[in-house]
């Protein structure tokens, strides 16, 4: 992150380098990015904002002269490729790591400092006072994230990698790492060949959804007490039923399929299985 920009619109931005060299949360990895996957971010991340899908943006793409090693099929084959720089941009960059990471240490007093900041900065419907706010955080995360999930099925788009540090607390897509989108619908469907387990497969985005979102309410119950507790599960509970009304809606506009009809979730399906055939 090297800063915070406000446009002409107001408009708060966060700049970021993907690709710069180390940082002091480095794990393994030397922090560069090749040329191939910094043009495919760029676009893609382009692409998706002008598709209505809320995401990061990108601003500028650097080559570098500098070489970088890389195994692009994992099958041992390491090849020199070009370097390359992103600046990409997000109204912010905190994910559901973000606070998990806080919650595992114990370093609770961090975690609620840091959650007061990301609602006051980015939550605004959410009064800092309310004794309720964090649920109020939790509630919105919830549906804001089944909504992104359905947006992404509906363009058939598979992130690669959904664990929770790719998930953002803002329900914009971001780290643009593995990713594809299905010629024809495939619920099998796997951009990322290290996924051996397809466990990041397209069919199973939601459910991994439900997954992230249940580490993001582990990592706030040290904060709340036991009846938020209770009302913050039922909330987690009711995330299926929003994705599924949003992803009906979407799949409905694409049928063309005005009002309420017994028959159109037969059609939607109808629909999946014609372009499964194609």
């Amino acid at each position: 992150l090297i800063g915070v920009y406000t446009n002409r619109h107001g408009e708060r931005w966060e700049l970021q380098l993907k690709g710069s060299g180390k940082t002091p949360y480095s794990r393994n990895g030397d922090g560069r990015a090749v040329l191939r996957s910094s043009v495919r971010e760029f676009l893609c991340s382009e692409a998706m904002h002008y598709l209505g899908i809320p995401t990061s943006r990108a601003a500028s793409l650097v080559v570098s002269d500098d070489a970088v090693w890389r195994d692009q099929f994992y099958n041992g084959n390491i090849k020199k490729e070009r370097g390359a720089i992103v600046l990409r941009l997000a109204k912010s960059w905190f994910r559901i790591g973000s606070l998990e990471i806080l919650a595992h240490s114990g370093e609770l007093d961090l975690l609620r400092r840091l959650l007061d900041f990301i609602i006051q900065e980015h939550f605004p419907s959410i009064a800092v006072n309310d004794s309720n706010k964090y649920l109020e955080f939790f509630s919105t995360v919830v549906s804001e994230t089944a909504n992104l999930i359905s947006l992404w099925m509906s363009v058939g788009f598979a992130h690669g990698v959904c664990n929770t540090d790719n998930f953002s607390l803002l329900s914009i897509t971001i780290d643009y790492g593995p990713f594809g989108f299905m010629d024809s619908y495939d619920p099998n469907f796997v951009p990322n060949t290290s996924d051996d387990e397809r466990r990041y497969k397209i069919g199973n985005q939601a459910s991994v959804g439900l997954f992230n979102l249940s580490k993001l309410l582990q990592a706030l119950k040290p904060l709340l007490d036991p009846r938020q507790k209770q009302l913050a599960s039922q909330i987690l509970e009711g995330y299926g039923e929003h994705y599924y009304s949003r992803f009906t809606e979407l799949f409905k506009a694409k049928l063309g399929l005005l009002g309420e009809n017994e028959n159109d979730n037969y059609l939607i399906a109808f629909l999946l299985k014609v372009s499964l055939l194609c």
